[in-house]
């Protein structure tokens, strides 16, 4: 892992430094750490192509200027001797940036959060909060603007959910995805870090005999801290589902869902998150539908989208997605076919 910025501060010892430095590193999210790591590597390399050197702390304003410049304009009809043109094809030789076109809104706002993390990270302030730059920021966002493009083709709602535990056999690898699959379902919408990420001591089947019931605490999400995620509940079908895996697989501690080998054991290690993307075509696919239909986000999408269109209050449906912006909850439900929505049958 290409080490990160260390703090800095002239008063600190280098032991004190060293504590510093893994504290920032225990007390970040993992996806937000590997974020850091990719954006550190852009802008380096952005810098040594387009600047002739790498980062300098505290970053100068001109220099933070042409990044956003450098990126606030399509560089595929610019000519072939363009500074800006050439540091985006190293970019893209590097596996970096994905074309000349103008990167989204949100890509660029996020490389520049970094950067300024980075800063903090060396207590030092950060040239993105002038008020130049920050007019910059806001034109370039104006410029580029474009419609939110969804993290999955289509919502799994419960039809076609049926339609892929359907394809599950009883066999090993057969619990294992429908497992999967219906926690990540009817758990809120788990993420595929999410899912990849649990382990069984996160699972208390206590209640399960009695009640029915699974409950889930996930250490950590996109959205909430290790501090802040609160229990979620698995019941019914799900529950069962979830259950089977754990006696099938005779899975007493350590990572919930894990690989099958060829001989159809289950492997000591987690499935990776790049497992639950296979499953989902896979499962999409001996359903009889697309592979490319949905990724993995259409488990989340669609638990919101059938929310919807069950008439559940959203508000409701966000204490199990953990969504923290109503408004981004919300936009599952807008886009719901307003022929579909229950309030359309109010006077029915």
């Amino acid at each position: 892992m290409t080490p990160l910025p260390a703090p800095v501060h002239s008063q600190l010892s280098d032991a004190d430094q060293a504590a510093l430095t893994d504290l920032y590193v225990r007390g970040t999210p993992v996806n937000t750490l590997r974020a850091y790591e990719r954006d550190l590597l852009y802008i380096t390399l952005w810098r040594e192509v387009a600047v002739g050197s790498g980062p300098v702390w505290p970053e100068r304003e001109e220099v933070a200027l042409r990044f956003i410049l450098d990126h606030a304009r399509d560089l595929g009809a610019a000519a072939p001797a363009d500074s800006a043109r050439i540091a985006a094809e190293a970019l893209i030789d590097a596996g970096l940036r994905k074309s000349l076109a103008c990167p989204a809104p949100a890509t660029l706002d996020r490389r520049i959060a970094s950067w300024r993390a980075f800063h903090r990270m060396k207590n030092l302030p950060s040239p993105f909060e002038a008020p130049m730059l920050r007019q910059a920021r806001a034109k370039a966002r104006r410029a580029a603007a474009r419609p939110r493009a969804p993290k999955s083709n289509k919502p799994i709602i419960r039809d076609v959910l049926e339609q892929m535990l359907a394809s599950c056999d009883r066999d090993l690898r057969g619990l294992r995805d429908r497992a999967v699959l219906m926690l990540g379902w009817a758990s809120g919408g788990r993420r595929r870090s999410e899912l990849s990420g649990l382990r069984r001591e996160d699972l208390s089947l206590e209640e399960f005999e009695d009640k029915g019931l699974i409950w889930i605490h996930l250490l950590e999400t996109k959205t909430t801290g290790r501090d802040m995620t609160p229990r979620l509940v698995l019941k019914g079908r799900a529950a069962r589902a979830v259950a089977r895996w754990i006696a099938a697989a005779e899975i007493a501690d350590g990572p919930l869902f894990r690989p099958i080998s060829k001989s159809g054991r289950p492997l000591p290690r987690r499935l990776s998150p790049d497992g639950i993307y296979q499953i989902v075509k896979r499962r999409l696919e001996l359903a009889g539908l697309p592979p490319e239909m949905a990724s993995p986000h259409g488990l989340r999408s669609g638990f919101l989208t059938q929310a919807a269109l069950d008439g559940a209050p959203v508000q409701a449906a966000m204490r199990l997605s953990l969504h923290r912006s109503m408004a981004q909850a919300q936009r599952y439900y807008d886009d719901v076919d307003i022929a579909d929505n229950p309030a359309t049958d109010l006077l029915e």
